[in-house]
């Protein structure tokens, strides 16, 4: 089936021609058409499947087919983090070209006065992270009384920021005759299905599931390296496939700032992302390597769960995540649609519990990179970190004076 066979309006068919979609993934597929016919839907599946469009071009089509009743929100999608909830917007932008639908995004951190003109203007869709919904709710300036379409997004992760009470709450403020609930989840376990069973009712259940949680497009493997090596096995991965894009995935804050520096003493421009920075300022990271300006970004888990970003070639885990699903929504980071992906992770002494952890949760041992002692300490011989490298300076002088001293 091709988007074009689907009872949705020109406009949108024509700009999904312009995106380059053609035909639809297992779950827009699945997902489309309940939507379309009003029923309520439940869909677990993993990030960079296209689930964002399976409930966009549905709700793009209903909202533009009808006239608002008043200036208030007709559509709210609910995401855990800022960053998602932005790319969210951009994909309803995206879409909804040409069908005069419009979409605000109502995200804490930012200044609300903008967001709050654009609610006094009206709007169809607000795409919201569940904190800010209530601070304008209480200050009078946002209505739920029209809501139609209610989204929860990513719900597995909003369970675990802790926003369960948000979820429920927001379900019952907005209208419960005709309206549609979408609740997404990554994952699926008891606590998600009561939720899910909590918030929609005779729900039509998607579930996109493979044996492999990770996608079929990564090609992924470990290789052991100590902690204080880190860095130099970095360099030079990055220094060997110059041309690729990469995501970098490290423990902490106060990590991520420390392999940012390591970087730029080896000459390697790259960008931090982590909770640490200002709002306006992620988004600014965010899009400088979208755009393609960095090449590399370092990022904390903050990044890890829906950041839709094309081109990504290999994404490397620096440190491994503390918990195993954590390195399926890390590494799902590439290989999105049908693009291919490389991944690989450092693996400490330290950390070889939490590597047996991830084999447990996929069921199958990930492939080891194996790698001899010459090698390994050649790739630190051959760092450009002079303030560590004191052998490497050591050889440049002998060779230089024609002496053969040690240390």
């Amino acid at each position: 089936m091709r988007f074009s066979d689907y009872p949705i309006s020109d406009e949108i068919k024509k700009q999904l021609e312009v995106l380059g979609f053609k035909r639809p993934t297992d779950i827009q597929f699945k997902a489309i058409s309940p939507i379309l016919n009003g029923e309520d839907v439940f869909g677990i599946a993993q990030t960079g499947t296209g689930k964002t469009a399976a409930f966009a071009i549905p709700i793009i089509h209903k909202l533009s087919t009808s006239r608002p009743k008043s200036k208030s929100p007709r559509c709210i999608v609910l995401a855990p983090t800022r960053e998602l909830a932005e790319q969210i917007k951009d994909a309803f932008e995206s879409i909804g070209v040409g069908s005069n639908i419009r979409i605000t995004a109502i995200l804490g951190g930012l200044e609300q006065d903008k967001q709050i003109q654009e609610l006094k203007r009206g709007t169809d869709v607000i795409v919201a992270t569940p904190g800010r919904v209530f601070d304008l709710r209480s200050q009078g300036h946002l209505s739920l009384d029209s809501i139609q379409f209610l989204v929860l997004d990513e719900a597995d992760r909003m369970l675990d920021l802790g926003f369960a009470h948000d979820m429920k709450a927001i379900h019952k403020l907005s209208p419960q005759r005709n309206r549609q609930t979408m609740f997404f989840s990554a994952t699926i376990d008891k606590k998600i299905k009561a939720l899910a069973y909590d918030l929609v009712r005779d729900a039509i259940r998607i579930q996109i599931s493979p044996d492999d949680p990770v996608s079929k497009n990564v090609e992924h493997g470990a290789i052991t390296v100590e902690m204080d090596d880190k860095r130099f096995f970095l360099e030079n991965i990055i220094k060997e496939y110059e041309e690729f894009k990469y995501v970098v995935f490290v423990r902490t804050k106060v990590r991520c700032e420390r392999v940012v520096a390591a970087m730029e003493r080896v000459g390697i421009h790259s960008e931090a992302l982590h909770g640490g920075i200002e709002q306006k300022d992620r988004f600014a990271v965010l899009e400088r390597f979208k755009s393609g300006e960095n090449k590399i970004l370092i990022t904390t888990d903050v990044a890890a769960r829906g950041i839709d970003i094309q081109g990504v070639d290999y994404v490397i885990n620096y440190d491994l995540p503390d918990q195993p699903e954590q390195y399926v929504h890390r590494i799902g980071r590439t290989g999105r649609g049908e693009n291919k992906g490389q991944a690989l992770s450092f693996c400490s002494s330290e950390e070889e519990k939490m590597l047996e952890e991830i084999e447990l949760y996929l069921g199958y041992d990930i492939e080891k990179i194996e790698i001899s002692k010459g090698d390994y300490s050649a790739i630190l011989r051959d760092t450009e970190d002079l303030s560590y490298n004191w052998k490497k300076l050591l050889d440049e002088a002998n060779e230089e004076d024609g002496t053969s001293d040690s240390w």
